[in-house]
């Protein structure tokens, strides 16, 4: 038999024998119905409401130890039991071969244990948007700690001749692999023994390869594992050679013993070698952090381009410096290497202008003393019990982000998520650790920059075309206006080093061609002043070298205000400053409105402030902030003339108007949950634009539940318990359904649209601009005019019918390119008679005083950067609401608020 076919003889052999005996069958069918009571029950799948299959992957460290301790009991123990293991011994072929074909046998025999298993992600699949990548990655994984679990039962297996006390050492030992990395051992030791035990044990990497994340360090490690045991395996087989009297090769079996102990040696030392050169491998890749793949779908967890854009953005070096205590609660602990390579992952990815340093503040007192006094960072208390005492332990988890004199901290409480489960259990996660860091990094970034000069910032040369009429011939307040202006505009342009210019044109020059191309082009129109009737043009727009325009808004009462404006523009091309966005919401409840009282947006505040300036601004002047980049408008409730004016013109400005509105609104008082229609008077605006939002209510049966509290009886005693109910007005969008490609969505599992209606676009109109849906309910959708929206608890899976034609339906949409106002050809609201110009007169008054100007214009035309979006849900981002979706699951939920600030 040629030697290279000894391998795969002997492979054929085990596999054979193992079918051979019922024991095969048990083993295997064992294992698969571990598998599905783990995933099923013991994991409670369909409670997690989650399409992945990571319960099946959280407890197979601990199924293969035992799995793979049944495939190989035998394999060694059954040939010394019955002696055939000393006709092995005796045989000239090298050892190596016998070893190589069981471990193939054991290898064929866990691919088909696993393959058992392979109906469950195809069934998730099924059921739900399935990302492949981590799945692939959690077989791949399973597969390399089989491996290794495999080659350390067959050296228990040769050590032993009885199967059974092979199974026990090989158990005890894969176990002890297991162990040595897990929380319930590491514990015991500080940070760093910590951190060295959960990177000697098998399950800590098990679990980084299963979120999707293939890193080579961790692969190394159990093919290197994998080699060593199957290296020992062969040396103590030939000791038992040896032993038995095998003559090496090169000897002649008689008494001259030298070329035999020679032969010994080089077994030694070539088992020594093998057992250093793995451990120094490992050693000299645990500095490499490069080397690693992200095959999740968006690839969630590599630093991201908007990372990469703003670490491109460094002039100054950064510093990224992690206060992490050796001494802290054992739920922490794990925590601490996950943030340290994502530290480094940013030092890698900063090209030598990030400076990454990882300290514990015990070791060092001055650095302590000056995060605590510099820096504001205090070290928090917790408390640690085990068996023996209880104490309190004051741990530090903070990063630094340092640049130039700005500096971010980032403490627990922004790092951290704690999610507590039905039976009052903790888990502790990292929330979203490269979000916090790089907004962090722009946060101090901006703050740097903003303390600069605003030119040096532009990516390029700046001009402002002046579309302003002659001054003679301009109403006399303007005229000074004018005069103000040119003086703060000489004084821009003498900053700037020449990279600002301004040019005058006069659109009624001439034969009035440029007036004609500038109505054509922007929708500028003649202006009047209310109780003058001559028209004039007074408009700006600032223009890079790209072609990128933005149109200046100007406040003809504040001249003062004139720089603020124009810097705020001027920002737009920059890079590196926060940007502002105006935000309107209802602040009291009118009249007769249904819905009570309005909702809060505290949450959705905290969002916007974390990146930008926010500008409150409840749009009854008929004007948007001067300063602002961007509208959020939130549950609008019968808007004005003039507050509808104030939208329409800033999106004709070229702004990127956000609306946040449905067709009703929920309210809950006393207990009850109601809804009822909301008026919002953008209906007739937006249909203007191509877009309406439907008189119903979408109800899908992919939704996320809600928490009904009801009474339980048990006896003679009452209790009151929540219980989470099938609720179909609560709209679960999600990939393909979500678009995961689109830079909002981006990034996002999922995303619960409460009591959403839905939208309608009309492709003819809509038909030269780019139109993306954001959000769709699934195919199985319906709609309803029904306000009966009260949870049903107790009702079965037939809660809840369909009405009429089910499909999917648009919840969300954003719209790009230019834009017809809806005031083309109308008067300007700002110059209105009757109720409307005493509240206008007020808010002149308030801008500007007594002999406050009222100018009336109306742009008729957006440029190309026009942007509206809308969201068909008055409540998703209410605090209320998100409140209630977080008790769902026990964490705080926060994809609305991701979606906004993307």
């Amino acid at each position: 038999m040629p030697r290279d076919a000894l391998a795969r003889r002997v492979a054929a052999k085990e596999l054979a024998l193992f079918f051979a005996s019922p024991v095969a069958w048990l083993f295997l069918g064992s294992f698969a119905a571990v598998s599905l009571f783990v995933f099923f029950w013991g994991e409670a799948f369909f409670a997690r409401n989650i399409a992945d299959v990571r319960p099946l992957f959280e407890w197979m460290p601990v199924l293969l130890v035992f799995l793979c301790a049944a495939l190989t009991m035998r394999m060694w123990s059954e040939e010394r039991r019955t002696g055939t293991l000393e006709h092995v011994l005796t045989q000239p072929a090298p050892l190596w071969k016998f070893v190589i074909g069981k471990f193939q046998a054991c290898v064929a025999l866990l691919l088909l244990a696993l393959l058992i298993t392979a109906p469950l992600p195809l069934t998730v699949a099924l059921h739900g948007d399935l990302d492949w990548g981590p799945v692939f990655a959690g077989y791949l994984a399973a597969v390399l700690l089989g491996a290794a679990y495999l080659s350390a039962g067959l050296f228990v297996s040769a050590r032993s001749d009885n199967p059974i006390v092979s199974l026990i050492g090989s158990v005890a030992l894969c176990g002890a692999l297991y162990l040595l990395g897990s929380g319930i051992f590491t514990s015991f030791f500080g940070n760093f023994a910590g951190e060295v035990l959960r990177a000697l044990g098998s399950g800590a990497r098990f679990e980084a390869i299963t979120r999707g994340v293939l890193d080579i360090r961790d692969m190394v490690y159990y093919l290197s594992l994998a080699a060593v045991f199957l290296c020992l395996n062969i040396y103590s087989l030939e000791r038992e050679r040896w032993a038995a009297g095998g003559a090496p090769a090169g000897s002649d079996g008689g008494g001259d013993r030298g070329p035999a102990r020679a032969h010994h040696r080089r077994w030694r030392r070539a088992a020594a070698l093998v057992v250093a050169n793995a451990l120094a491998l490992n050693l000299w890749l645990s500095q490499i952090t490069a080397l690693r793949a992200d095959v999740t779908e968006g690839r969630l967890f590599s630093i991201s381009d908007a990372t990469h854009s703003y670490l491109a953005q460094l002039q100054e070096p950064l510093l990224l410096r992690g206060y992490f205590s050796a001494k802290t609660h054992p739920l922490l602990a794990p925590l601490v290497p996950q943030m340290r390579d994502l530290l480094k992952e940013y030092e890698v990815a900063g090209k030598g202008r990030v400076r990454v340093e990882i300290v514990d503040p015990a070791d060092n007192p001055e650095l302590e003393d000056e995060a605590n006094n510099r820096y504001g960072i205090r070290s928090v208390p917790f408390q640690v019990a085990d068996r023996y005492q209880s104490a309190v332990v004051n741990s530090y988890f903070n990063v630094l982000v340092e640049y130039g004199d700005s500096y971010q901290t980032l403490g627990f409480d922004d790092l951290i998520e704690v999610k507590a489960d039905a039976v009052a259990s903790l888990e502790v996660q990292l929330r979203n650790p490269e979000f916090d860091l790089t907004r962090a990094i722009r946060q101090a970034l901006y703050s740097y920059q903003a303390g600069g000069n605003l030119f040096a910032s532009l990516d390029g040369d700046i001009e402002l075309r002046a579309y302003i009429t002659a001054k003679e011939q301009l109403p006399e307040p303007l005229q000074a206006f004018r005069d103000a202006i040119d003086a703060q505009l000489a004084a821009a342009q003498s900053e700037s080093g020449g990279r600002f210019s301004v040019q005058y044109l006069e659109p009624e020059a001439g034969d009035g061609e440029l007036a004609r191309r500038i109505g054509e082009e922007w929708g500028f129109k003649p202006m009047v002043v209310l109780g003058d009737d001559r028209q004039f043009y007074f408009y700006m727009v600032l223009a890079d070298e790209k072609q990128q325009a933005v149109q200046l808004p100007l406040n003809f009462n504040d001249a003062g205000a004139f720089r603020e404006s124009l810097d705020a523009a001027l920002k737009r091309f920059a890079r590196g400053f926060t940007k502002v966005v105006a935000f309107s919401a209802p602040t009291a409840d009118p009249a007769g409105q249904p819905g009570g009282a309005p909702g809060q947006y505290r949450s959705l505040e905290g969002v916007i402030t974390e990146n930008h300036s926010i500008r409150m601004d409840d749009l009854a002047s008929g004007a948007v902030a001067s300063a602002a980049d961007m509208l959020v408008v939130a549950e609008p409730r019968t808007l004005s003339e003039k507050q509808l004016f104030a939208i329409d013109q800033f999106l004709m400005r070229g702004g990127s108007v956000v609306l946040i509105t449905s067709s009703y609104v929920s309210q809950l008082a006393g207990g009850a949950l109601s809804i009822g229609p909301s008026d919002s008077g953008l209906d007739e605006w937006l249909a203007h634009h191509g877009l309406s939002i439907e008189k119903s209510l979408v109800l899908d049966p992919r939704n996320a539940a809600f928490p009904l509290p009801v009474v339980r009886e048990v006896g003679p005693f009452r209790f009151q318990e929540i219980k989470m109910v099938d609720y179909p007005y609560f709209v679960d969008a999600r990939p393909p359904e979500l678009d995961s490609s689109h830079p909002i969505t981006s990034g996002l599992q999922q995303l619960t649209m409460t009591w959403p209606s839905p939208i309608v676009i009309d492709a003819e109109k809509n038909a030269e601009r780019e139109v993306v849906e954001l959000a769709r309910s699934s195919a199985g959708s319906w709609v309803s005019n029904s306000m009966d929206v009260v949870p049903r608890a107790g009702a079965g899976e037939n809660a809840w019918q369909p009405e009429g034609a089910t499909g999917s339906r648009v919840l969300a949409a954003v719209i790009s390119g230019r834009f017809d106002s809806w005031f083309a050809g109308k008067p300007s609201p700002l110059l209105t008679d009757g109720a409307d110009e005493e509240a206008g007169e007020e808010a002149a008054f308030a801008d500007g005083g007594d002999d406050a100007v009222t100018v009336g214009g109306v742009i008729e035309r957006s440029p190309e950067s026009a942007r509206l979006l809308l969201y068909a849900s008055n409540d998703f981002l209410m605090d209320a609401v998100l409140g209630t979706l977080s008790s769902m699951s026990g964490t705080q939920y926060a994809a609305p608020l991701e979606m906004m600030a993307n």
